[in-house]
């Protein structure tokens, strides 16, 4: 492709991506293709020529975009957001056409001087400790395996990085925990069977004399304990592990703290929802996602430790062909997680974070909390709906009560989640809380208006009423 066809199909392109982000609204919320419909209309071998571009864009709109969900809809109310905004795809653009391998300083210094300045403008925005460091990885899974290792090191002297894992070391995370926790022990030596998930109080945070307990008993039995993993904002219900409690319990017992806020962590850049990170600056490590709530898209992961060196000698290699003159002066991010190859993720967070300003973004997300108390005060009010679970940010989890059994409750929760996600132009996901099935109204696309929320709550009304 030479450069008058790039720029040509480069300006279509741009235009087609402006029209859909004005537009997806008029798209159905969700795909209703069948199980292998979209595998069936490619063809099983690769082309032994070139095809047209026209031909292949054609072949995007009929075939692919057909078999995608519009998570950028304004009615897409399930899991949590995976938000954008046209500064992040803009930049997004010039990380493609860089195509930067950012690995070492050398190999890119703007990207890895970048990313240390925008990681510290999070820091600040968050009102996290000075002195914490940070890095951008993929996901919240990374950043958690990140943790796990760290707290594995830092429990046995860094003996299972040179002799493996001969210790039985134990993890603690609260039942609401994410599935991140468990893969990542399974694969780091610890052991599915090491870990103790702890119980949850009526909120559906950890009780921290719960956790006091299983430590002591663990210890009494010889094992380690090493790691907690405290939840601030978990998958199911938004729920907030206590950290003061249960960072004292840590520093006690000389346990790494991970803080996973990968969620809720946006939500602190309000200054009257900073109260959510009370006690954080006892955690060794803390994550969370500007690719959910904070309009940059995915993937963007903020990892923080309190003790960097920590996490570097967990990961540090230093092979002959990646020494360069300047290692001792600069931070060399192939060290501080699990890839060596690197995007230049910082960018379109600089992008965001500029063209939106702090007051920006917090004018956004208070938008989204604001949204989810009344979509609350609407549940609540209604003879035979009910609200399961505190409502502190974006997420709503509810369900209809007629006054059943539970089972027979459970039951009629997943008929209506059926029908409202496969008649209505909304989408919304469900979680168990203990043995109670709720649906989850999950507030946080960028293009979310009240009129949105309130059309919701109608088609609601009308699937579970007739």
């Amino acid at each position: 492709m030479n450069k008058d066809a790039f720029k040509k199909y480069g300006y279509q392109f741009i235009d087609w991506v402006a029209d859909y982000l004005d537009g997806v609204e008029d798209f159905p919320v969700t795909s209703h293709v069948a199980p292998g419909e979209i595998r069936r209309q490619i063809p099983i071998h690769p082309p032994d020529r070139e095809e047209p571009l026209d031909r292949v864009f054609k072949d995007f709109c009929e075939i692919v975009l057909p078999g995608m969900a519009h998570w950028q809809h304004p009615s897409w109310f399930a899991y949590f957001p995976a938000s954008n905004s046209p500064p992040s795809i803009l930049a997004e653009l010039l990380t493609a056409g860089l195509g930067a391998q950012c690995m070492v300083w050398q190999t890119s210094p703007a990207a890895q001087e970048l990313e240390e300045s925008v990681i510290d403008w999070l820091r600040q925005m968050l009102g996290l400790p000075e002195g914490m460091s940070g890095v951008i990885q993929d996901t919240a899974s990374t950043a958690t395996l990140c943790a796990l290792v760290c707290a594995r090191e830092s429990a046995t002297g860094f003996r299972s990085n040179e002799q493996g894992v001969t210790d039985r070391l134990v993890v603690y995370a609260s039942k609401e925990a994410h599935s991140g926790v468990e893969k990542g022990v399974k694969i780091t030596g610890y052991g599915r069977e090491n870990l103790r998930y702890i119980p949850v109080d009526a909120s559906f945070a950890m009780i921290p004399e719960a956790l006091a307990q299983a430590i002591a008993a663990d210890r009494q039995n010889g094992l380690i304990p090493a790691c907690v993993v405290a939840t601030v904002g978990t998958t199911a219900s938004a729920a907030l592990d206590p950290l003061v409690p249960i960072g004292r319990i840590c520093r006690e017992n000389d346990i790494w703290l991970h803080v996973d806020a990968a969620y809720a962590g946006t939500a602190a850049i309000l200054p009257e929802k900073q109260w959510i990170f009370n006690g954080v600056e006892q955690a060794d490590s803390l994550v969370f996602n500007p690719h959910k709530w904070m309009l940059t898209n995915f993937d963007c992961s903020a990892y923080f430790v309190r003790d960097e060196s920590a996490l570097i000698r967990a990961f540090e290699i230093q092979p002959e062909y990646l020494k360069t003159p300047v290692d001792t002066s600069v931070k060399n991010y192939r060290d501080w997680g699990i890839q060596l190859g690197r995007r230049f993720r910082a960018l379109k967070l600089w992008f965001v974070i500029r063209s939106y300003g702090v007051e920006g973004l917090q004018r956004i997300i208070r938008e989204h909390i604001r949204l989810a108390k009344l979509f609350e005060s609407w549940v609540a009010a209604h003879a035979h709906f009910e609200v399961v679970a505190p409502v502190d940010l974006g997420l709503v989890c509810f369900r209809l009560n007629n006054g059943q059994s539970e089972d027979a409750l459970n039951d009629l929760n997943k008929k209506l989640l059926k029908k409202i996600n496969g008649q209505t132009d909304i989408f919304l996901t469900h979680a168990v809380l203990g043995s109670t099935y709720v649906l989850r109204m999950a507030i946080g696309s960028r293009l979310t208006k009240e009129r949105h929320v309130a059309k919701a709550w109608q088609t609601i009304l009308r699937v579970a009423f007739g």
